[in-house]
């Protein structure tokens, strides 16, 4: 038990637990329908995000309401898949991050 709880706490899948044979279609789909970052709107260094991260939730990993599109690229100085997507830090995971990424966005626009 303290393994499982010492692996979810650094970002670590469930023992077992592998990538679908069809997350790269569904990735590949999501950033043709979603080309741009939902931050800053850039379309270069994209990441498809899961916004209930993969080892907390397997089961949500091809689920399009679970994905959202974040770059890498650092636009305006900022890696937005690092900083709106983990909150600064890759083994945190941003609940917020559809409502956060909206917010900035449109902080960005204006």
């Amino acid at each position: 038990m303290l393994k499982i709880l010492k692996d979810r706490i650094q970002g670590k899948a469930p023992k077992g637990a592998k990538r679908s044979s069809k997350w790269r279609k569904v990735r590949k789909q999501f950033l043709k329908d979603n080309p741009k970052c939902a931050v800053c709107s850039s379309v270069t260094s994209l990441e498809v995000h899961h916004c209930i991260p993969f080892h907390l939730a397997p089961d949500l990993e091809l689920e399009n309401d679970n994905l959202i599109t974040l770059c890498e690229n650092k636009k305006y100085g900022v890696n937005c898949h690092l900083l709106i997507g983990h909150l600064g830090n890759y083994k945190r995971a941003n609940m917020q991050v559809k409502i956060d990424a909206i917010t900035w966005n449109m902080k960005i626009k204006h």
